[in-house]
């Protein structure tokens, strides 16, 4: 697969991998993508995680946002109409590319407690699955940007998207969905922290300190 810069994005026969980018950040002030955590910018880091759990990552962005990230960036075809924009650009990459893998595992760079133990088991269960997305349901209902979406979804998303659907969730209605429930993912949450992720600067400092006492 090559991204729409022409650099190479590399995939598994049954699985590719997003890392979604580039949102407005308005509550957050600024990129949220580009601040360290753990010694590394939050988008870095989430790269780094999903190519260890499923060895290839590629970033969704506006073109030209992150120019000198060291992974392959595809350009979102929507890039001011929120997540669900991105996703079928993802999917649709997929779907256009030579190896066409199957599933697609896709995560916000903004979660900076996932971990690479349950990327693996939520993609393993995605390739067994029935479902067109497999999605974990946390306290805070269906977590649609840390889940695993079946290629051949894009068409129905992109009917809703073209139908004025912006909320992931309403256009996953439209899906077949495997839902994961706390019982399949707790204990890769020890820390109850699994699907945090930051929209404030308050946020990012509650996730420092957390951070920080995971370390010590």
């Amino acid at each position: 697969m090559t991204d729409t810069n022409g650099s190479n994005v590399s995939a598994t026969a049954d699985l590719s991998a997003y890392v979604m980018a580039g949102g407005a950040s308005r509550r957050f002030g600024s990129d949220k993508a580009l601040v360290e955590f753990g010694g590394r910018t939050l988008l870095s880091r989430m790269c780094e995680l999903v190519l260890a759990a499923v060895g290839n990552v590629c970033v969704v962005a506006p073109r030209g946002r992150y120019a000198k990230l060291e992974h392959p960036i595809l350009d979102d075809r929507w890039p001011d109409e929120g997540p669900l924009g991105g996703i079928i650009t993802a999917l649709a990459a997929t779907a256009g590319s030579r190896i066409g893998a199957e599933w697609n595992l896709i995560v916000s760079c903004d979660m900076p407690f996932l971990t690479r133990e349950w990327l693996e088991f939520l993609s393993k269960q995605a390739q067994a699955s029935g479902a067109e997305v497999v999605v974990p349901r946390s306290g805070y209902g269906l977590e649609p940007l840390c889940a695993c979406w079946r290629t051949s979804a894009v068409t129905a998303l992109q009917t809703a998207f073209e139908g004025g659907t912006r909320k992931v969730t309403e256009a996953m209605k439209r899906l077949r969905m495997e839902i994961l429930d706390e019982s399949r993912w707790k204990r890769f949450d020890t820390a109850e922290q699994l699907f945090w992720n930051m929209n404030t600067p308050q946020d990012y400092e509650t996730a420092l300190q957390s951070w920080g006492m995971r370390k010590t």
